[in-house]
């Protein structure tokens, strides 16, 4: 996610480094419910006190938080990454930033939530790499949905990683968060391709109020 206005890079350091501490808690915690408590806090406090923010000025007087379903835990999953895609299918998928040009990414493989429906697993393919799973499902863009554009599962060059191993991801749909794009349009923000596009609604993570 690049936002052609500048900001200070000390700043977005410092976020980064605050979004990877707080990721890694919520791996630490053996609570996932006490980990997505934790989760919501820190968010909240980001948005409203940091610098780096991406919400607008005129939204942060008023901020009292985001508004976030509770836990559930029939959203949360562990699952294998499946081989990427059938022969014929495209494997890359390259997002216009502006400011950073193209960004490329490489599919490398597809889960499988069950009762929900397949997601894409894409790759970051230049610098910092990073596993990135985006989701639009049913509810997005409705009343108490998700954000239109939809919202990311996992971000790990960002920071935004739930664990897994072994070739399998964890995949918290308790997690799901709005891109920046969804509080400053300045940004530019890659949106759910066709492969991270859902019928079923999930009523978890970050919900519009």
């Amino acid at each position: 996610m690049t936002r052609p206005s500048p900001v200070d890079a000390y700043d977005v350091v410092d976020w980064r480094r605050r979004v990877f501490a707080l990721y890694a808690a919520v791996r630490a915690e053996s609570d996932p419910a006490a980990g997505h408590e934790r989760w919501r806090r820190g968010r909240d406090e980001l948005l409203a006190t940091h610098p780096a923010t991406p919400l607008l000025p005129e939204d942060r007087a008023g901020f009292d938080g985001l508004h976030v379903a509770p836990y559930d835990p029939a959203w949360r999953f562990e699952v294998p990454v499946e081989p990427p895609v059938e022969p014929g299918e495209a494997t890359t998928w390259e997002v216009e930033t502006g400011t950073d040009g193209v960004v490329p990414f490489e599919r490398i493989g597809r889960v499988e939530l069950p009762e929900i429906g397949p997601l894409d697993v894409w790759r970051l393919t230049t610098y910092g790499g990073g596993v990135f799973v985006p989701m639009r499902d049913g509810g997005c863009g409705k009343p108490g949905g998700g954000y239109g554009g939809g919202r990311y599962l996992l971000d790990t060059v960002k920071g935004a990683d739930l664990g897994g191993d072994a070739g399998r991801l964890v995949l918290d749909l308790n997690f799901a968060y709005a891109p920046s794009c969804a509080y400053d349009p300045a940004w530019a923000c890659p949106l759910a391709p066709a492969g991270n596009r859902i019928e079923a609604v999930v009523p978890v993570g970050e919900l519009q109020a």
